[in-house]
C-alpha cells in the first residue's frame, strides 16, 4: 500500500473516531449574564473620536473622552469633525482608571481636586456599557481584554469591524462560567499563613485575585484560558466546560479507539478554538488526532502524560501568534518539566510545541520530520487506569510510562515545582502539629494517640504552608519528582517521641520535647517560678494543684 493510500485510510479512521467520540458536557452549564443598553464611551484624539461617535447614532447614549491631541489640522478634516456627532459631549479630564466589563464599565477621571465617575457626569448613568478605544496605546493594559472593550487604535479596518459589532451588543447575553474553585483543598492560605500563589501569576485577563485570603475568579472577566487550572497543583481550581473527568475520558476514548481501528499509535494535537481551529484542516496527517480547546493551556501535564500512558505516541501543542504571551511562557515551563520527567525515566521527549508555520506548506517538511521521528520510538503498551484527581492521574501516568521505559527509581530535582518532600530537624521539633493543622492535602499527618509526624511525598504540593506555620522553623522543602513509586507513596515517619506522662496522674499529655521547651520558655514566669512541677502536669492536675495551693495559703487568696 502506498503512503498516499495509507494516509487516506488513516484520515478515514480519524474521521470515524472523531465523529463517534464526544466530550460529555453538562446539559445545563453554569453561565454568567451581561446586560447592556448600548451606552458607549469613545476614547482617543477628539477628531477621530468624534468621527467614530458619528457612526454610533443607533446606539444608546454616547460620550467622548479626549485624551490625545487632534491628529490633523487639515481644514476639510476639521470641518468634517465639527459637523460630526454634534449632540455628543466631549470631556478632557485625565483618565485615572477603567474597571469592569460589558455592561459594567467604571471610568474614573480627575475632577476638581479629586475624582469622578465619568458615566455619572456624562450620561447620568452608573456605568458605561461599551468602550471604543482609539488611543495610540490601549487604556486597559491586558493581554486578554474584557468583553465590551474594543481597542482599535487608529486602524481603520479594526474600527469598521468594531462599529459593525457594537449594535449586536445591546440586550442580555450569557457566557459560560469556565472555572470553579474548591476552597477546601486550596493551598493558597491557611490559618493566616500564605502558601501557594501559582494561579495568580499567569492569568492574561487579570480575572483571578486573592480576596480576604481566598482565591476568587471573576467570571465576567474570565476568558476560559485555563492557565489557573493548569497551574493549580491540588485541583482546587478546575475547568468546568468540560470538567477534568470528561476531558480525560474523551482523550482516553480517542486514543483507544484510534489504536484499535488503525493499529498504530496516534499523535494528539491540542489546539485552540480560534486561530488554531482555522489552521487545522483535513490536510493534517492521518495519524494526528486534533483536540480543540478554548485555549491550549486548558490541557496540562496530567492530560499530556495520561494521553501518552493510554497509548498516544506523541503530544503536539499548537501555539499561534494569537496565544497570549503569558500563556506561552507558562506553557513552555510546563512542557520543559514534562519532557525532563520523560527524559529522566528513559522515554523520548514525546511532547512538542509547534507553531502555525508547521501547518503551512513551508513548514510541512518539518512537521513530517517530527512525525517520522516519533514513529520510530518504542510503542507504549496502553495503561488501564481511570483518571481520578489531578495529582493521582499525573502519577498514575508517570509510573506507567516509567515502567514502559527504564523503571528508574531516581529523583528529578528542579526548583519551583509542585512536587517534592518535606524534611524536619528532629533535634528542635516539638511535635506541636502546627504543620499538620495547616497542610491542605493531608501530606502531613499526626500519629493519633502517639506523638509522631508522618509524611506522604506523593501528596505534597510544596505550597510552603507547613514551613510558614512551624513555630520552631525546623521544616524545609525539597522540590523534586520522585520516580520511585513505593518510596513516594510510603507513609514516612519524620519524627516521633515517647509521650510525657503527667507526674501526678500518669496520663500522657504532651511530648518530651514540648515539656522541655515549656520549662525553658515559661518556667521563669511568676505563675510557675515557685513550682515548675506544674508544667509537668496535665491540664486537670495543674488546675487542682494551683487551687489547693491557694486554699492552703490565705494570703495568696487575698493577692
Amino acid at each position: 500500500m502506498s503512503n498516499r493510500e495509507t494516509q487516506v485510510g488513516l484520515k478515514e479512521v480519524r474521521q470515524q473516531v472523531l465523529a463517534g467520540t464526544q466530550v460529555i458536557q453538562n446539559l445545563i452549564p453554569p453561565t454568567v449574564s451581561y446586560t447592556t443598553e448600548g451606552n458607549v464611551l469613545v476614547i482617543g484624539p477628539e477628531d477621530l473620536a468624534r468621527l467614530a461617535a458619528d457612526k454610533l447614532s443607533h446606539m444608546g447614549k454616547c460620550a467622548i473622552l479626549a485624551n490625545e491631541a487632534i491628529t490633523s489640522q487639515d481644514e476639510a478634516h476639521l470641518e468634517l469633525v465639527m459637523t460630526s456627532a454634534e449632540d455628543v459631549e466631549s470631556y478632557y479630564n485625565k483618565l485615572i482608571e477603567i474597571k469592569g466589563f460589558l455592561g459594567q464599565f467604571q471610568v474614573k477621571v480627575e475632577h476638581e481636586e479629586g475624582s469622578a465617575d465619568l458615566s455619572v457626569v456624562a450620561i447620568r448613568k452608573a456605568h458605561f456599557d461599551l468602550i471604543l478605544d482609539l488611543s495610540m496605546s490601549p487604556c486597559i493594559n491586558l493581554e486578554m481584554l474584557p468583553p465590551g472593550y474594543f481597542y482599535v487604535g487608529q486602524d481603520q479596518a479594526k474600527l469598521a469591524e468594531a462599529i459593525e459589532q457594537l449594535p449586536d451588543l445591546i440586550g442580555e447575553f450569557d457566557k459560560p462560567r469556565y472555572i470553579k474553585v474548591n476552597s477546601d483543598i486550596c493551598a493558597h492560605n491557611r490559618n493566616g499563613n500564605e502558601g501557594c500563589t501559582r494561579c495568580l501569576n499567569f492569568c492574561p485577563a487579570d480575572a483571578i485575585a486573592s480576596v480576604e485570603k481566598k482565591i476568587e475568579i471573576d467570571p465576567y472577566l474570565c476568558h476560559g484560558a485555563g492557565s489557573c487550572t493548569n497551574a493549580c497543583p491540588t485541583g482546587a481550581i478546575s475547568y468546568d466546560l468540560p470538567t477534568p473527568q470528561s476531558m480525560h475520558t474523551y482523550l482516553n476514548q480517542l486514543v483507544t479507539r484510534f489504536r484499535s481501528k488503525a493499529q498504530i499509535a496516534p499523535v494528539v494535537l491540542f489546539h485552540d478554538i480560534g486561530k488554531g481551529a482555522e489552521l487545522v484542516t483535513d490536510q493534517l496527517a492521518g495519524d494526528i488526532i486534533p483536540v480543540e480547546l478554548e485555549e491550549i493551556t486548558v490541557a496540562s501535564v496530567d492530560h499530556w502524560m495520561s494521553s501518552l500512558a493510554w497509548g498516544a505516541r506523541q503530544i503536539l501543542i499548537l501555539n499561534t501568534d494569537a496565544t497570549a504571551p503569558t500563556l506561552t511562557q507558562m506553557l513552555k515551563g510546563e512542557l520543559a518539566l514534562a519532557n525532563d520527567i520523560l527524559d529522566e525515566m528513559g522515554q523520548p521527549r514525546r511532547i512538542s510545541l509547534i507553531s502555525e508555520h508547521h501547518l503551512t506548506e513551508a513548514g510541512a517538511d518539518e512537521l513530517s520530520e517530527l512525525l517520522t521521528t516519533s514513529a520510530s520510538w518504542p510503542v507504549i503498551v496502553p495503561a488501564e487506569f481511570v483518571a481520578t484527581t489531578k495529582r493521582e492521574t499525573i502519577y498514575e501516568a508517570i509510573d506507567h510510562l516509567n515502567k514502559q521505559a527504564a523503571s528508574v527509581d531516581t529523583c528529578l530535582s528542579q526548583s519551583n515545582i509542585p512536587y517534592g518532600r518535606v524534611s524536619v530537624n528532629v533535634e528542635s521539633c516539638t511535635l506541636c502539629m502546627s504543620c499538620v493543622a495547616t497542610c491542605p492535602t493531608a501530606a502531613l499527618t499526626d500519629g493519633g494517640d502517639l506523638p509522631s509526624l508522618h509524611f506522604v511525598e506523593q501528596d505534597c504540593v510544596q505550597c510552603g504552608l507547613c514551613e510558614a506555620a512551624c513555630p520552631e522553623n525546623v521544616i524545609s522543602l525539597t522540590p523534586q519528582v520522585n520516580l520511585d513509586k513505593a518510596a513516594r507513596q510510603a507513609r514516612q515517619t519524620l519524627h516521633e517521641e515517647a509521650p510525657f506522662e503527667c507526674i501526678t496522674c500518669g496520663t500522657p499529655f504532651a511530648t518530651q520535647s514540648m515539656v522541655k521547651r515549656m520549662l525553658e520558655v515559661v518556667g521563669t514566669h511568676s505563675a510557675f517560678s515557685a513550682n515548675t512541677d506544674r508544667l509537668k502536669m496535665c491540664g486537670d492536675c495543674r488546675v487542682k494543684d494551683m487551687f489547693e495551693d491557694i486554699l492552703q495559703d490565705p494570703e495568696k487568696q487575698l493577692r
